[in-house]
């Protein structure tokens, strides 16, 4: 099946999956939204560094704790009849079998925690809806990194949201309990690349 971005038929999240890879740039940077597709800006240079450095503190807790995994571009289908598929920069799951979610185009499953990154207008654009979307869908912790400000916005279902500088300390709550890292950690370049 071919996407065709002017199409009148709205699709659901398996068939915008089965043809994403035939959007531009294999639809990187493509969600569905209420069964249409929507194409962001490929995302800059601070974002990938925010998701390197994110991953690993990441990776060195699951190691430590021996729980939960780290999901990238992962759709999550947030609503059916019309579709909703949202890629958010990391998904973390705590339940269920290691890596069960890995392999999947998109997945219901609801994880643990959702990072966002706002790196660009239209990734900005729309942020409050996104973060409720998260919430009400039933994620427990909304991370959103703010590579401009080197602030983290951490939110919580039920909880007001913070703010965090880069001198200070993001921990993962009851969601990841032990999980800490310095925030202005997650927004250096890493020393390798240069």
């Amino acid at each position: 099946m071919q996407i065709s971005m002017s199409s009148d038929a709205l699709l659901t999240a398996e068939q915008f999956v089965a043809s994403r890879a035939e959007l531009p740039d294999g639809g990187r940077w493509t969600e569905l939204v209420a069964g249409r597709p929507v194409i962001l800006s490929p995302p800059s240079l601070e974002h990938g560094t925010v998701v390197l450095n994110l991953g690993k503190a990441l990776a060195d807790y699951t190691q430590k704790e021996q729980g939960g995994y780290a999901c990238f571009d992962l759709g999550l289908i947030v609503a059916r009849d019309p579709d909703t598929t949202r890629f958010p920069a990391i998904s973390f799951f705590t339940s269920g079998p290691m890596f069960a979610e890995a392999d999947r185009g998109a997945t219901e499953t609801r994880p643990a925690l959702v990072v966002e990154v706002a790196s660009t207008n239209d990734r900005r654009r729309g942020l409050d809806e996104r973060i409720s979307g998260w919430l009400d869908w039933g994620v427990r912790l909304v991370w959103v990194m703010d590579p401009a400000a080197k602030q983290v916005h951490v939110l919580e279902h039920g909880h007001s949201g913070r703010h965090l500088d880069e001198h200070q300390t993001l921990f993962g709550g009851l969601v990841l309990s032990g999980f800490r890292t310095n925030v202005g950690d997650l927004f250096k370049e890493p020393g390798w690349w240069k």
